[in-house]
C-alpha cells in the first residue's frame, strides 16, 4: 500500500469519528451541566457544552490507532516512529489538563505548572528542538538550551491557540488550515511521521467544524484547545525544526503566525496597560474586529483568510510545486477580503 494511502486514511479516519461522537458528547455535556455561560467578554449568548475537545482527541488517537495497526508505522525509523507515541503522550497530558480545567476551573499558575511538567516530559520523550540552523554559521547545537526552548514552544502555543478560541469555529479552522499545511510541507520534506500526525489533526478539527462553525452547537473547551496547540507545535517540531536547514526551521513559525503575533500583541498591550498577560480582556484580533463592526462571521473568514495566506507563504517558502502560485491567489484573496473589511468598518 502506498505511503500517502495511510495519509488520507488517518485525515478520514479522524473526521468520521469527530462527526460520529460528537454528538454524544454534547449530550454528556448537557446532562452534566458542563457548560460555558455567557457574559463578561464571551461573545456567545447561550450557555453552550465545553466538552468538544473529549471528540477532538478521540478522533486523533483513534485515527493513529487505526493506521498503526493497519501497518502504517511499519515503514518508519523506529525513532520516528518513537517521536508520534511522543507526540501522542504528550497531547493525552495536555487534553487531560485542559479537561481539567473545563471540569474544575484551575488556576492560571495552577495550569502553567502542569502545562510545563508535560511539555518537559514530551522533551524527553524526543519532542525536542535540538539545534538552531543559523545562516552563514550553520547548525548550533543548544545542548541543556534544549529543554527550555522547546518547554517554552510547546506551552506558548498551547496557549496560542487557546487565546485565539474566542469566536465559533475560529480556533479549529484556524488549527486544521495550519495542520493542512504542515501535512503538504511534512510530505514535501519527507517526514511521513509528522505528516501523519498532521493529517489526522487536520481531519479532527475540520470534521469538528461541523458542529463548532457559527452559529455554533458545541465548543472545543480548553481540553480542545490545549490538544490542538500541542500537537501543532509537536508536529513542527519532529517534522521540521529537526532539518538542518533555515528555511525549514522557520516554517512552523511562518505557518502559525496568526496565533502566535495575536498573543504576542495581546501580551504586550497588557503589560502596556499595567496588567497581568494572563488576565483576559478584549484586546484579541478577532475583539477588534467586531469593534469594527465586522460580523461574527465575516471576522472569522477574514482570519481564516490570514492564516491561508501565511500559510501558502510556507509552502512557496519550502519550494513545493506550484507553491508561488498558491502564495499568489491568497495574497489576491486576502486583498479581497481585506476591501471587504475595510469597507465594511467604514459603513459601520
Amino acid at each position: 500500500m502506498p505511503a500517502q494511502i495511510y495519509h488520507l486514511i488517518a485525515f478520514l479516519v479522524a473526521a468520521v469519528v469527530v462527526l460520529w461522537t460528537t454528538p454524544d458528547v454534547k449530550n454528556i455535556g448537557i446532562k452534566s451541566g458542563t457548560v460555558d455561560k455567557p457574559g463578561g467578554r464571551k461573545v456567545h449568548e447561550r450557555p453552550m457544552v465545553r466538552l468538544g475537545g473529549v471528540s477532538i482527541f478521540a478522533g486523533t488517537f483513534a485515527s493513529l490507532l487505526i493506521v498503526w495497526w493497519l501497518g502504517g508505522f511499519g515503514n518508519l525509523p523506529p525513532d520516528k516512529e518513537w517521536q508520534i507515541w511522543g507526540v501522542a503522550i504528550g497531547g493525552l497530558g495536555f487534553f487531560l489538563i485542559g479537561l481539567a480545567d473545563d471540569l474544575l476551573n484551575l488556576s492560571p499558575l495552577g495550569r502553567l505548572l502542569l502545562q510545563i511538567i508535560v511539555a518537559a516530559g514530551a522533551w524527553k520523550l524526543g519532542v525536542s528542538i535540538d539545534f538552531i540552523t543559523i545562516p552563514t554559521i550553520g547548525i548550533v547545537e543548544l545542548n541543556w538550551f534544549s529543554l527550555p526552548i522547546t518547554v517554552i514552544w510547546l506551552v506558548g502555543m498551547v496557549n496560542a491557540i487557546n487565546w485565539i478560541d474566542g469566536l465559533d469555529g475560529l480556533a479549529a479552522g484556524v488549527s486544521g488550515i495550519a495542520a493542512v499545511v504542515m501535512l503538504l510541507v511534512s510530505l514535501f520534506m519527507n517526514q511521513p511521521a509528522a505528516a501523519l500526525i498532521a493529517a489526522a489533526l487536520a481531519g479532527a478539527a475540520l470534521g469538528f467544524l461541523r458542529y463548532n462553525f457559527n452559529p455554533a452547537q458545541i465548543f472545543m473547551g480548553d481540553g480542545g484547545s490545549y490538544f490542538m496547540g500541542f500537537t501543532l507545535a509537536a508536529v513542527g517540531v519532529i517534522g521540521l525544526v529537526k532539518i538542518p536547514a533555515f528555511t525549514a526551521v522557520i516554517l512552523p513559525y511562518l505557518i502559525l503566525a496568526v496565533p502566535i503575533l495575536d498573543m504576542s500583541a495581546v501580551i504586550l498591550t497588557r503589560i502596556r496597560r499595567g496588567k497581568l498577560p494572563w488576565v483576559a480582556d478584549r484586546c484579541h484580533l478577532h475583539h477588534r474586529l467586531l469593534q469594527a463592526g465586522l460580523s461574527h462571521r465575516w471576522t472569522v473568514l477574514f482570519i481564516y483568510t490570514l492564516t491561508l495566506w501565511v500559510g501558502s507563504l510556507a509552502l512557496a517558502i519550502a519550494g513545493i510545486p506550484s507553491g508561488i502560485a498558491y502564495a499568489f491567489g491568497t495574497t489576491s484573496l486576502l486583498t479581497y477580503t481585506s476591501w471587504r473589511v475595510w469597507k465594511h468598518s467604514q459603513q459601520k
